[in-house]
């Protein structure tokens, strides 16, 4: 089962007390990308974080959200005012007031700008037992990330389904229409080698020979054959439950090549417009494979 590299997921939990919350969400990328925001005493575990990610996911820009909402009612019931500091910026204040005329009226919005106006107290965490339970949280959210990828998964899944359908059909079309193609030509070939001797008896050995070599030239059996081993190998990669997104990108690439070979061979109005249907599904085909791990 493929997997779709956006998606979204939340978990949360109490423990101790504590209210963890943790939001992934994840977007195409080329690679595995994560990023994490934590609040500043669980710092120390991203590198954890980005591990576990790593984990259960291979491919896409990873934004993983940590929320532990004690820390910030701890932190601010600590939080002091640095009172000779305040003095000393209101001095300041007022002798810039004094000597420059100004009329602004010192107020308290002045002071907030101010960051060492406060005393931050350091609060001390116990970074074992808080990645327990961060653990168990980002567990939860990154399972509900995973079973919306592969719910995405699915559709995208049935979309490529139908599209290699359509892409074979035409490529029945175009094998079936190589013999006719060369009948046509050997048709054509003598019609016109009558017409320019004249209703003449003609050298059937010799238009026999220039057909057999129209018909090498415009030879696409091993084109098509190489084809649909592709389209085998894009179906198993499809059941494989692995990250193929790469793997079937590359595939897209090798079948479009074959197709433009297919059409650089054939001189036929039907296989050139099987091959630009063709071309067609496999351009979509490679918009959608951006969109899976």
């Amino acid at each position: 089962m493929i997997k779709s590299m956006t998606g979204y997921g939340r978990a949360e939990t109490v423990q101790d007390g504590r209210k963890w919350v943790v939001e992934v969400k994840s977007l195409n990328h080329r690679f595995l990308e994560v990023f994490v925001r934590l609040p500043a005493s669980l710092q120390p575990l991203e590198g954890e974080v980005k591990k576990k990610v790593g984990e259960k996911l291979s491919r896409g820009r990873i934004e993983v959200g940590v929320k532990a909402d004690s820390d910030a009612d701890q932190v601010g019931a600590l939080i002091d005012l640095n009172m000779p500091m305040i003095r000393h910026y209101h001095s300041l204040l007022s002798r810039m007031k004094e000597a420059l005329g100004l009329r602004d009226e010192i107020t308290i919005g002045m002071f907030t700008g101010f960051k060492d106006a406060f005393i931050y107290p350091e609060v001390e965490v116990n970074l074992e037992a808080a990645w327990t339970a961060l653990e168990g949280v980002l567990d939860g959210a990154l399972d509900a990330l995973t079973a919306m990828r592969e719910k995405e998964g699915e559709v995208i899944g049935r979309d490529f389904d139908r599209r290699m359908d359509a892409i074979g059909r035409s490529l029945d079309v175009i094998a079936s229409r190589v013999p006719q193609v060369v009948a046509e030509y050997h048709k054509k070939l003598s019609d016109r080698v009558k017409e320019l001797l004249c209703s003449a008896e003609i050298d059937e050995s010799r238009v026999g020979q220039e057909v057999a070599i129209m018909a090498d030239r415009m030879d696409i059996t091993e084109e098509i054959v190489r084809f649909k081993s592709h389209m085998d190998q894009f179906a198993e990669m499809l059941k494989s439950g692995e990250a193929v997104g790469r793997k079937l990108d590359f595939l897209l690439q090798e079948m479009n090549r074959e197709v433009n070979t297919i059409g650089s061979k054939s001189n036929d109005a039907e296989i050139s417009r099987q091959v630009v249907e063709i071309k067609s599904e496999l351009s979509r085909l490679r918009e959608q494979v951006q969109n899976i791990e």
